[in-house]
């Protein structure tokens, strides 16, 4: 089994139809989006994914309440600043990452088995007891590359994919 991680897709509607067409082939289950979605118009977008969708408001999303109002026509609920999730026997903190001690802190206490979060743009993948990922970004429009996580869950290993 495995689930998808994103984050910072900023209005690129290309990279998130690509997003969504390699979660959609790869069949995962859940997807998981760390912020930065930031208009209304990428909600239909996100519409098309064949998994349950998880989503943490970022640092530029602009019309909230717009953005609510789309995410409810498609039957998503957004979390807030912060989710903590129990999928698949995992406990998993989902956020947007702007405080590097927020971030330490929760990969650090031990709470959750995964943290994702995005906001730096940059995809990584580290930890011991508690993974941490940053599934990079699926605008590409800092590093030049559009990244997003696919996380197999028997082996709780991410595997970065450029789009």
């Amino acid at each position: 089994m495995q689930i998808g991680l994103m984050a910072d897709t900023h209005d690129r509607l290309d990279a998130v139809e690509a997003a969504v067409d390699f979660f959609n082939s790869r069949g995962v289950s859940d997807v998981l989006h760390a912020g930065d979605l930031v208009s209304p118009f990428v909600v239909p977008k996100l519409a098309r994914l064949n998994a349950k969708l998880h989503y943490v408001w970022g640092n530029n999303e602009g019309d909230r309440e717009y953005i609510t109002a789309r995410f409810r026509e498609i039957g998503i609920v957004p979390h807030g600043d912060f989710a903590a999730l129990e999928l698949h026997g995992l406990r998993i903190a989902l956020l947007h990452g702007r405080h590097e001690a927020v971030v330490n802190s929760l990969a650090g206490s031990g709470l959750y088995d995964l943290v994702v979060r995005g906001h730096t743009h940059r995809a990584e993948i580290s930890g011991g007891k508690t993974l941490l990922i940053n599934p990079g970004e699926v605008c590409g429009y800092l590093s030049g590359r559009k990244t997003v996580v696919l996380l197999h869950l028997d082996s709780m290993r991410g595997e970065i994919v450029e789009l």
